[in-house]
């Protein structure tokens, strides 16, 4: 667990290292704010303030990576040295796949990254609800997730997402130990076709981990879902979120259909020990 003045450096550190290059860096705050352990994140002091920063994130057998330094403290090695201490602890755990992100306007990042050799794989906008009239949702069911549902969350995760039955498993289990969180299923016709992970924190209310069976995709499911949740959001007062990778396509259009709107991307480069 990472202590309150930790957070708050790093916090600090984000704030400086945004404003100077207009960047939005992503964190996955709800991660540090959750640690468990203390060998995921590396530091890097001058003179009792935080300078650099990197930290990791497992998702199943993939680790992603994010760090910064501080504009005035660049270019004195302080980045590679915490970088080398990362990939030592990535050795060490055995992860699969090993994802760099960097914000696609940080030019710094991306010459940092092809020194390093890593390859561009995919990136990840982050979109939000702009404001509109929707029309009423009839014919689906959104519920809260039970016990027994956790078969059927994995096999989405295996059949929508492509992931192994491994890592499905694994992630669900640690959805289920976040707070403001709401996983529901999508039910049509009592049948359950589908589930959408809805997180709620500081007035915004964050879309994740939207997938529907194959066999029930391009019924227009999809959109009647994305109507009722941000109805149900935006009634109790939050701004409505998401992300999505640029390869899934279909998923981009149907977000900008009801009213999502580009606002932040991240580019996601792999890297090979």
């Amino acid at each position: 667990m990472l202590t309150k003045q930790q957070l708050q450096d790093i916090k600090k550190l984000q704030k400086v290292c945004e404003n100077h290059d207009n960047i939005q860096l992503k964190l996955n705050w709800d991660m540090l704010e959750n640690r468990k352990s203390y060998q995921l994140d590396f530091f890097h002091y001058e003179k009792d303030e935080l300078v650099a920063f990197l930290g990791l994130y497992p998702f199943g057998s993939t680790v992603e990576v994010c760090g910064m330094v501080k504009p005035s403290e660049r270019r004195k090695g302080h980045f590679h040295q915490l970088f080398q201490e990362g990939m030592d602890t990535v050795k060490q755990s055995q992860y699969k796949k090993i994802l760099l992100n960097t914000p696609a306007e940080s030019n710094a990042a991306k010459a940092f990254l092809y020194k390093l050799g890593a390859n561009y794989t995919f990136s990840e906008h982050q979109m939000v609800w702009q404001e509109r009239s929707l029309d009423p949702v009839e014919g689906l069911t959104l519920r809260q997730a039970k016990v027994d549902d956790l078969d059927m969350r994995i096999r989405l995760s295996v059949e929508a997402f492509g992931m192994s039955q491994e890592d499905a498993q694994s992630m669900e289990h640690s959805f289920d130990k976040e707070g403001n969180t709401d996983m529901l299923m999508i039910d049509v016709n009592k049948k359950t076709v589908g589930k959408i992970r809805v997180s709620r924190k500081d007035g915004q209310a964050w879309i994740y981990g939207f997938s529907i069976l194959p066999e029930h995709q391009g019924k227009g499911i999809g959109r009647k879902v994305l109507r009722l949740v941000i109805k149900d959001q935006s009634s109790d007062g939050h701004s409505v979120h998401l992300e999505v990778e640029t390869k899934n396509d279909h998923a981009l259009g149907l977000y900008k259909a009801v009213g999502f709107k580009v606002v932040h991307s991240q580019d996601y480069y792999t890297y090979l020990l």
